[in-house]
């Protein structure tokens, strides 16, 4: 009677441990999935703005197959060119000529670094296109020197910023608040400080779209 008994108790003690260890695992699986967030950019469009040459290879390849991957449209702008060279020889396809950028059409610009970006730091078209994506509360987006395009459109003033160390005067300057982040989100305003950033800046551009 007394082995009965033992047995019949333990059998409840090792019935009771495995319910208490499953539960909880089951509860956090369940509460885990509910956290995560697919994105999906799907109707989006992203315009990344480019150096007809010397461009950066991965902070537009890089970004844009991040953005790529969550069903956003990207289009390549740049001046003057069918096709642009990156400084590491890349050779991408122009979609269309930046004196053709309708702000209307995009939810997002970001403006792409490298030796050739300079062409943009004193640009009208450019300096008027980042503007009126921030004057109209879209996303405006600028990796490794380009920051500095966005510092001399007069929209990083007041605001956090990173950029390439060469151009940290510059974008103080500008009246922004220098970081030396990796990547600095300020509101509607994402920046990068270069190429091994490039997927990271391409992740917050994203995550800024499905907000």
């Amino acid at each position: 009677m007394k082995k009965e008994f033992l047995f019949l108790f333990l059998m409840m003690v090792v019935s009771g441990c495995a319910q208490k260890t499953i539960e909880p695992e089951n509860e956090f699986t369940e509460q885990h999935a509910q956290e995560v967030v697919k994105i999906d950019l799907t109707g989006k469009s992203i315009l990344m703005i480019i150096a007809p040459s010397n461009f950066r290879d991965e902070e537009l390849l890089d970004t844009k197959d991040v953005l790529e991957s969550y069903n956003a449209d990207v289009v390549v702008a740049s001046k003057g060119v069918e096709k642009a060279k990156g400084s590491l020889g890349a050779v991408v396809g122009v979609d269309l000529d930046v004196s053709e950028i309708n702000v209307d059409d995009y939810d997002a610009v970001a403006f792409v670094g490298g030796p050739g970006a300079d062409v943009y730091f004193n640009d009208k078209t450019a300096l008027k296109t980042a503007k009126d994506f921030y004057d109209n509360g879209k996303i405006t987006a600028a990796i490794c020197i380009a920051p500095v395009i966005l510092a001399n459109a007069g929209v990083l003033d007041g605001r956090k910023a990173t950029v390439f160390p060469t151009g940290k005067d510059d974008i103080i300057a500008g009246g922004a608040t220098y970081t030396g982040e990796p990547v600095t989100q300020d509101g509607r305003i994402i920046t990068a400080n270069g190429p091994n950033a490039a997927k990271s800046f391409g992740q917050a551009i994203a995550e800024g779209l499905a907000e």
